[in-house]
């Protein structure tokens, strides 16, 4: 009997072992038939860098380089392996291409993507305190420092594209009197980047967000931040711990704004709690700034923050509240907007062409094939204690300015009293300043987004104690 049981035991583990090997073909796990790893290819004769580990390749080029029609000059793989691209074959690499080496049963899938040389500052502070304001587009760095710092001498720290050199070198001390013009550079790109610092002690505009730095935002955020640094004069960002220890003077300043986002969204008071910590300890200097004619815009899921202020009647925060995530956001097929029924006058619309959609006015904020995360923050009527939109506005203490395609309000207004200032708040899923993977450059309705802002922003300064 105890030789049947170990008979039946050896069967058992061969089966096993059978079985595991029949379920999966992929070499990238059990490699049946010998090694199939790309060992060389080359494009236009521009060598490849190969990480076999995570199965892509890297092929650099000159910054200007066409990369729509490349042939492949040099190939290799495993012995006895074949690619599914040879010698000669020419594609189009302007987007990443797949090539799949097989050997037998056993496969292996490598994503080939072609960089073009780069040659950017990506991060530049001074005395790793100032952090600039990069303007990509105008290569040139605004810095804004204390009347108190010596700016004969200033030490920027300063990263860029990988590869990239940097001079005056990261670390030297620089005279920043005048502005100075930092030139980067990596094999075929050079960019010259002029650095600007003004000098100023009381901000008149902040963003405010949760990260230390702008550096550490996350790319919405981050988007919004750069947006307000380079449009709004005298504006600077700040972390909610440095309102909270009263690092910077804000004796001279007008307006804060926070644009919060979370992926996945916020859908309740106690996530808002534990997602924006440092906001909720900063509510007695935030309130402090309100109480003495400060005006706050809150956008996206800041619009929570009112009723930590005591801004709101009933201490509620929006009933209504979702959102997707930058790396799964949905493509938009068509152009997406909200309604402004009744209140086109308003400054906060000041500028913006408006369209009829269903017979209402709308304002547009985003092009067909935008992606957006739908990220909402907004009040349903019907629901709770708000039957319609007077009892919303009678039990809540708001002034509602935008709705949604159900009638949802979107965007709103808590009145100043004769000390404070105003609270203006966006919550639309349509406002969203960045768009993952997406260049919006060409976006006809996407300057909306910013020119909403602009408008809210003077409106508040000009509302303000």
């Amino acid at each position: 009997m105890n030789a049947i049981k170990h008979i039946n035991k050896v069967l058992f583990i061969l089966l096993s072992l059978i079985f595991i090997v029949g379920c999966d073909d992929n070499a990238s796990d059990l490699q049946l038939s010998g090694d199939t790893w790309l060992k060389t290819l080359k494009l236009d004769e521009y060598q490849g860098i190969i990480d076999n580990s995570n199965k892509t390749v890297v092929v650099g080029v000159p910054v200007d380089y066409n990369t729509d029609a490349m042939k492949v000059t040099a190939i290799e793989v495993s012995d006895g392996a074949e690619a599914s691209m040879k010698v000669g074959d020419v594609a189009n690499f302007s987007f990443p291409q797949t090539i799949k080496v097989t050997r037998g049963d056993a496969f292996l899938d490598y994503t080939v993507t072609v960089k073009h040389d780069e040659a950017k500052i990506t991060s530049f502070k001074l005395n790793n305190e100032y952090t600039g304001i990069i303007d990509e587009e105008n290569h040139s760095i605004l810095v804004r420092i204390p009347t108190s710092a010596t700016i004969t001498s200033l030490i920027p720290t300063i990263e860029t594209t990988e590869g990239a050199t940097v001079s005056p070198a990261s670390g030297q001390a620089v005279d920043f009197t005048n502005p100075v013009e930092f030139t980067v550079t990596y094999q075929s790109a050079t960019t010259v980047y002029t650095v600007s610092v003004v000098q100023s002690d009381s901000p008149s505009a902040v963003y405010v967000g949760l990260a230390s730095s702008i550096d550490e935002l996350n790319p919405e955020e981050k988007a919004a931040a750069n947006w307000m640094l380079k449009n709004i004069p005298n504006a600077q960002y700040l972390s909610f711990d440095d309102v909270r220890t009263g690092r910077v003077n804000l004796s001279d300043c007008k307006v804060m704004w926070w644009h919060l986002h979370v992926d996945g969204g916020i859908n309740n008071e106690a996530k808002f709690d534990a997602d924006a910590a440092s906001a909720v300890q900063a509510v007695s200097k935030v309130k402090e700034f309100y109480e003495n004619g400060g005006s706050l815009l809150l956008t996206r899921f800041a619009t929570y923050y009112a009723a930590k202020l005591g801004v709101t009647k009933d201490g509620k925060v929006p009933n209504n509240s979702w959102g997707g995530t930058e790396a799964s956001g949905e493509t938009t097929t068509a152009p997406w907007s909200f309604f402004i029924t009744n209140n086109s006058e308003h400054a906060l619309y000041a500028g913006i062409s408006t369209a009829t959609i269903d017979g209402k006015p709308a304002i547009y904020t985003c092009d067909k094939g935008y992606n957006i995360t739908n990220s909402t923050a907004q009040w349903h009527l019907g629901w709770e204690d708000y039957a319609d939109l007077t009892t919303w506005e009678t039990n809540h203490g708001a002034v509602s300015l935008g709705y949604g395609g159900d009638g949802a309000v979107v965007v709103w207004e808590y009145p100043s009293s004769e000390t404070s200032g105003r609270v203006l708040c966006i919550g639309s899923g349509c406002y969203d300043w960045y768009s993952a993977g997406v260049d919006v450059s060409a976006d006809q309705y996407h300057v909306n987004v910013e020119k909403l802002t602009q408008n809210a922003i003077n409106y508040l300064i000009s509302e303000s104690k």
